[in-house]
């Protein structure tokens, strides 16, 4: 299981070492994990995060290759209180995910709704090159 304790994947978290989903460090130290699912269909591939308590401009979402990277902060909204139990994450975060195919990224499509954020990303299409006769 995964600790809000600390932001490095143990051992214990994937005993087989195989993270589709992981924390990088590049820009900032990241303070917690949302959450995340990655699955595919016939025509897409679907990131899916839970992550209440956030507004749209909250989120960063940035494509390069096959690599999405989501990040964003939660702020508290009762900072200050004098807290006797804090199970709920707050704070910066940063997801990396490497996607299992090329895509389309002209098409990709961000929602948040219910306090879950999904993006859509459609797969690349096989495209066909038509042969001229030459002269």
């Amino acid at each position: 299981m995964f600790s809000l304790l600390s932001a490095v994947p143990t051992e214990s978290d994937d005993p087989e070492g195989a993270w589709l989903i992981d924390i990088r460090w590049k820009h900032y130290p990241a303070a917690w994990r949302p959450p995340t699912d990655v699955f595919e269909t016939p025509e897409a591939i679907i990131v899916r995060m839970e992550i209440a308590g956030m507004h749209t401009d909250d989120f960063r979402l940035s494509l390069e290759a096959q690599t999405l990277v989501i990040s964003g902060t939660r702020r508290d909204p009762d900072l200050g209180s004098a807290y006797h139990r804090l199970e709920i994450p707050f704070g910066q975060f940063q997801v990396t995910v490497t996607l299992p195919a090329p895509i389309e990224e002209a098409e990709v499509e961000a929602e948040y709704r219910d306090g879950f954020l999904r993006i859509r990303l459609p797969k690349r299409r096989a495209h066909t090159v038509a042969i001229h006769p030459g002269q």
